[in-house]
């Protein structure tokens, strides 16, 4: 029995959908704008409308609104970015590191650290009993909800891997069993491209798509 209330997904909204595809970014550089409080909870609704193994929803997220942590985070980061460019050999890929902006962390307005709950009880271990890392594979895809849907509302996400997840975890004093997946700033973008800032500024060009795909 076909429900006829059930959504159509026309050649215009495909074409909306790959343009939100190809226009959504990791953004660094942010305005100095704030974002309503509500956009960002109905961001993060939509963020939990993701697959998650077993229907676990393991996702956890934390506001960090408290002056002093942000601080802290941005001054970690700093850091383990300098020891990151001293890990490069040669002199041109360090000076090429240090043009790249990689984080925004004292500009936008929102910062969310997000969690796997690794020993919650929800979905009662289905589809994790052979492969443990799905429980953090569902968080990415919430996380990759949030990114496209931030982009819908012109705001701009930034994904901060530049720390020590122990660190975070410490400053944040999240339960033992919570597992750092992403430390993300949300904000306004100073401007918008469709081309990744890596790209622009020559660190990594986007490789062949045939590349990526093989047949057994």
């Amino acid at each position: 029995m076909t429900n006829s209330q059930h959504p159509v997904f026309d050649q215009q909204f495909r074409e909306q959908f790959d343009k939100l595809l190809a226009w959504r970014r990791d953004v660094r550089r942010f305005d100095d704008r704030p974002i309503d409080a509500n956009i960002v909870d109905d961001l993060l609704d939509r963020a939990c409308l993701a697959p998650s193994v077993g229907n676990a929803q393991p996702w956890r997220f934390v506001s960090v609104q408290t002056g002093a942590i942000r601080a802290f985070v941005a001054d970690h980061v700093d850091v383990e970015n300098r020891k990151a460019k001293d890990g490069y050999d040669d002199d041109e890929t360090q000076s090429e590191y240090q043009r790249l902006k990689l984080h925004g962390l004292r500009e936008a307005p929102v910062h969310l650290a997000v969690f796997c709950d690794e020993e919650t009880n929800d979905g009662r271990g289905l589809g994790r009993q052979t492969m443990s890392e799905t429980l953090t594979w569902s968080v990415v895809m919430a996380i990759h909800n949030l990114w496209l849907s931030a982009r819908t509302q012109n705001i701009g996400l930034g994904w901060i891997s530049i720390l020590q997840p122990e660190e975070i975890n410490r400053i944040l004093d999240v339960p033992d069993d919570w597992r750092l997946v992403a430390y993300m700033c949300l904000g306004y973008p100073q401007r918008e491209s469709d081309e990744p800032e890596l790209i622009t500024l020559g660190w990594q060009d986007r490789i062949d798509r045939s590349k990526t795909r093989f047949v057994r």
